[in-house]
């Protein structure tokens, strides 16, 4: 069961301290450079098994038109410029068996792309929404400026200096004995139960984020709490950062506002939801992280 975890893996050097004025217009011109084209959220991909995100950089040429381009850095010494499209230039490669169009989620699950591109077209994507969602300046309303080759927006009216986001969530597998709590939202697949997650709140630790969303969500309260591991995830631009807790008590009260159901399960049942087996529930997909804590923990 030792399955990949989705997106942590970036073959990139991203040369953070080369994004200069004029990086961009260094490399998205140069035939050297490859290009990752996202159209509508959609990455394009040369087809294959596996295929390549890196297209070359005329594919642009194909667009009637194309929004902002960020410089990532560079794989294996070649520069990447990741192009955001509207929606529609996706339709342009659908019929075209040279290209695949098809989701992020679906990219990571069953690789269409060689593992270190996956986090690279994570971070394409995260820049691509980020610019999508900030074109005006939230200081004074005015239209914003790409610099920094794609990783700053300046203001030209009030000089505010804008940079990407990305929001911290926590993920935990609350234990107690040899059981551990799980829960469903209405939006989970059929029978499939996660562990709890939520955002950060601002002055927030994470070990008191893990207390308040499990507390809140299942009514549990939780001692210790420990960190295992974090994955980008990059629906639009979150950081998940996966603990584990010991819960202090066990009596359920679910926030069903939150959730449709909490409850406790045992390394059995969480075993044959891993290999797919369990005849009533199901494990998250192995490129999400809760699978992934679910599996330390059946190492314990």
């Amino acid at each position: 069961m030792n399955t990949p975890l989705g997106f942590v893996k970036n073959s990139l050097a991203r040369h953070s301290a080369e994004r200069d004025s004029d990086a961009l217009d260094r490399y998205r011109d140069n035939p050297r450079s490859a290009v990752v084209l996202i159209a509508g959220g959609l990455p394009i991909l040369i087809a294959g098994r596996p295929g390549t995100c890196l297209l070359a950089p005329s594919v642009v040429e194909q667009l009637q038109s194309h929004d902002e381009q960020v410089y990532l850095g560079t794989l294996d010494g070649q520069p990447v410029v990741a192009t955001g499209a509207p929606a529609q230039a996706a339709d342009l490669f659908r019929n075209d068996p040279a290209y695949t169009v098809t989701d992020l989620r679906s990219i990571a699950s069953t690789g269409l792309v060689p593992e270190g591109e996956v986090g690279l077209l994570a971070m394409a994507k995260s820049m691509l929404d980020w610019h999508a969602r900030h074109r005006f300046c939230a200081n004074c309303g005015s239209r914003t400026m790409v610099e920094h080759a794609g990783f700053r927006r300046d203001c030209p009216q009030c000089e505010a200096q804008h940079f990407p986001r990305t929001d911290p969530v926590v993920i935990m597998l609350i234990t107690r004995g040899d059981t551990c709590l799980l829960g469903r939202s209405a939006r989970f697949q059929s029978r499939t139960y996660s562990c709890l997650a939520g955002f950060l709140e601002p002055g927030e630790t994470i070990e008191d984020a893990v207390r308040r969303e499990t507390f809140e969500e299942a009514g549990i309260r939780v001692g210790a709490v420990s960190y295992l591991a974090s994955q980008p995830w990059p629906f639009p631009s979150s950081l998940m950062i996966g603990c584990v807790g010991e819960a202090e008590d066990d009596e359920i009260v679910i926030d069903t506002t939150e959730l449709e159901d909490v409850r406790w399960f045992t390394r059995d049942d969480v075993r044959r939801m891993l290999d797919g087996t369990h005849p009533e529930y199901a494990a998250p997909a192995p490129v999400a992280i809760a699978h992934h804590l679910l599996l330390a923990w059946m190492r314990t």
